[in-house]
C-alpha cells in the first residue's frame, strides 16, 4: 500500500531539512524576508542543494510547486 505524499509548507520545510514545524516556520520566514526583486532561489540563505529543489520545483512544475509558491509569497510579503 503506498501513501499519499501530502505537499504543505511543514513538509516542504522537512524535504528541505529543516524542521517542519508551525513555530520553526513562522520563525523562519519572520527572520529571512526577501525582497521583491530577489527571486526564491536565489535568497543566499539557502544551501545550493536547497535552492535547486525550489528552482527545480518550480521550473518542471511538481507536486511541490504550489507549496514552493506559497512559501515564496510568505517570504515576500
Amino acid at each position: 500500500m503506498m501513501t499519499e505524499q501530502i505537499y504543505n509548507l511543514s513538509t516542504l520545510f522537512e524535504q528541505l531539512g529543516m524542521s517542519g514545524e508551525d513555530d520553526a516556520i513562522d520563525a523562519f520566514i519572520e527572520q529571512h524576508p526577501l525582497d521583491k526583486d530577489v527571486l526564491l532561489a536565489e535568497a543566499e540563505f539557502w544551501t545550493p542543494a536547497q535552492a535547486n529543489f525550489l528552482r527545480e520545483g518550480l521550473m518542471y512544475d511538481s507536486n511541490w510547486a504550489e507549496v514552493i509558491d506559497e512559501l515564496n509569497v510568505r517570504l515576500h510579503a
